[in-house]
């Protein structure tokens, strides 16, 4: 075989072969996680028969908890295992949190089953931890620094994300919803284990990038037993913490802000007691970015806690005759961002040889100007037909500004962390990119959790009078942030746009 054709160095429409492994094994972790995701406001609420109040904040804790959990597995990966057997590792761990969960849908009295049906979404929590940012480190690691294909890789490795994200709803959803709780969790199973294949046959194309750092001491013993097996058991302490704030889902608020201050403070001070001026001002832009994130998130993920409810309750979801499961919408922001990225890419490219693409900072406005204008138009569609059920296309064309807002800030954003990183801190940024996402998912529980709790919380009225408020701040904020977005893009000149 000649070294053109070799699996480590061949490529496939421009781009390394490593780089599609990874594609289908994150499109199959998306599978299993939108899957899931789309049953779990509804499970909560017609299984367990919990308030929308109670349901909203364990919604945005588990979210959390999905998106913080990187932290972890990014360091453990950059110090010791290697970012390949991280990934790896997460899948089967991931893989028996469905089916913990598959488990817990076959019956049981109330109190065993939701202890069952908790531990499940731990165990899941921690298993993404080790997987979810370590994946995308090795999508950076397959390009040098300063390749024009980094940012079009990113996103045809969001594409898989997101094609993962709509079938998940699709099969699962459907299979909840109509046959049983335990078929929807059963499928989200079989997706990670899918996952799994993929990315143990795939490896020889990954070019030796995400080994251990050092090997020798990994397989060390320590007691007999090698260091890297320790390694694993420690996601047994790990998955009793997240069980215990699981348990309490409020005190994911107080974590994740002590967490995030922390994680501030020691990254700016690093940045002026470490750095060099031009590596200072791409990590303090970083930064910047870390902090405006979590107010898109804050709203998007109503998706799949009030607005999810919303849809079920107050939208018509009559097609020829035939009533749509709820859940099944949630693989409509998904499928567009697979049918939009490929375009997206080819703009942000056409823009940047004419010297036209907005900046980072810009992108992140724009997004976050989109999620807002999709609550709004629904408050517009409910004054124009008061009392009424609303037409689905309304649903589908806030999904359209939704999607659009998604691909200018959840690409760019995991590109500009790979781009703005120190190298030898780009599994933290990336784990500090997910506890950033964490904090908007959290606040979105919070906030569905205050519609929940509002008088007449089962009126449309109720809930398009809470989109009107957050849906206003929020275009306020993204016009904001495209006001000032000149002066910060002048930091990332050393680090490209």
């Amino acid at each position: 075989m000649s070294p053109a054709n070799h699996p480590a160095t061949a490529t496939f429409l421009g781009h390394p072969r490593g780089l599609f492994i990874l594609f289908f094994t994150e499109l199959w972790e998306r599978f299993s996680f939108y899957g899931m995701r789309a049953l779990l406001i509804f499970y909560l609420t017609k299984q367990f028969l919990f308030s929308d109040e109670r349901a909203g904040m364990l919604y945005g804790a588990y979210i959390a908890l999905v998106f913080v959990s990187p932290l972890v597995g990014g360091w453990l990966a950059d110090r010791y295992l290697g970012a390949r057997k991280a990934v790896l590792f997460g899948g089967i761990v991931i893989a028996c949190g469905h089916i913990l969960l598959g488990l817990d849908a076959l019956g049981g009295d109330r109190e065993s089953a939701t202890r069952i049906f908790l531990a499940g979404m731990a165990v899941i929590v921690v298993g993404t931890g080790f997987l979810k940012a370590n994946v995308s480190v090795l999508v950076g690691q397959l390009y040098p620094r300063d390749d024009m294909r980094r940012d079009p890789a990113y996103t045809i490795f969001y594409m898989g994300i997101n094609l993962g994200g709509a079938l998940g709803p699709l099969v699962c959803g459907l299979l909840g919803e109509t046959i049983g709780w335990s078929w929807g969790f059963g499928a989200a199973a079989l997706g990670m284990i899918l996952g799994i294949i993929v990315f143990v046959m795939g490896r020889p194309s990954l070019q030796g990038q995400g080994e251990a750092p050092d090997p020798a001491w990994l397989a060390s013993p320590l007691f007999g037993i090698p260091r890297e097996y320790w390694l694993y058991a420690s996601a047994l302490p790990f998955t009793a913490a997240m069980l215990a704030l699981l348990a309490s889902p409020a005190s994911v608020g107080y974590l994740l802000s002590a967490s995030g201050f922390a994680m501030g403070i020691g990254l700016v001070a690093y940045a002026y007691l470490k750095l060099d001026p031009a590596a200072r001002g791409r990590l303090l832009v970083a930064i910047f970015l870390l902090v405006v994130q979590p107010v898109f998130w804050g709203l998007f993920e109503q998706t799949g806690s009030s607005l999810n409810l919303f849809i079920d309750r107050h939208v018509d979801r009559t097609l020829f005759g035939i009533t749509v499961p709820a859940s099944l919408f949630q693989a409509v922001g998904p499928f567009s961002i697979f049918l939009l990225a490929p375009f997206f890419a080819w703009l942000w490219l056409k823009l940047g040889r004419r010297g036209l693409e907005p900046s980072t900072p810009a992108k992140f406005g724009l997004a976050i100007i989109q999620v807002g204008a999709g609550f709004l138009l629904l408050v517009g569609a409910g004054m124009m037909l008061p009392g009424a059920k609303m037409p689905m296309l309304f649903i589908l064309l806030l999904y359209l500004l939704h999607t659009m807002g998604e691909l200018c800030l959840s690409p760019v954003g995991l590109a500009a962390m790979s781009r703005l990183s120190p190298p030898h801190m780009l599994g933290l940024m990336m784990g500090t990119w997910f506890l950033a996402t964490a904090g908007g998912n959290f606040m979105s529980g919070v906030i569905a959790a205050a519609i929940g709790a509002s008088a007449g919380a089962d009126q449309a009225s109720t809930v398009l009078a809470a989109y009107g408020r957050i849906g206003g701040l929020a275009m306020l904020i993204g016009l904001i942030i495209l006001i000032v977005s000149p002066r910060i893009g002048r930091l990332m000149q050393q680090g490209g746009r």
